[in-house]
């Protein structure tokens, strides 16, 4: 696949969303720039103090892809991880 490296497989940032199940949890949503697979970073936020870079793109080992089965999502993620890739280097602080 394209966007592999020795590290995994290039995701983009597409998503960032808030629990509505836990407080202070941070759910981070990063794809493949065709949208089929996408990789999910959860992030539990203990203190204001507990800073953590979210970087635009991420190497995610293969095995840790899921599969986007709704073609609506596939594009809204594939449109997402264009534009973030043409905007960003991947470890640009987003």
């Amino acid at each position: 696949m394209p966007g592999d490296s020795e590290a995994g497989v290039r995701v983009w940032l597409v998503e960032r969303t808030y629990s509505d199940d836990e407080q202070n949890l941070i759910i981070l949503t990063y794809a493949t720039p065709d949208g089929e697979q996408y990789f999910r970073k959860e992030r539990a936020l203990t203190s204001f103090t507990d800073v953590r870079d979210t970087t635009a793109a991420v190497d995610a080992d293969p095995a840790n892809l899921g599969s986007v089965d709704d073609p609506e999502l596939q594009e809204q993620y594939s449109e997402e991880a264009q534009r973030m890739r043409n905007e960003y280097d991947p470890e640009d602080v987003i």
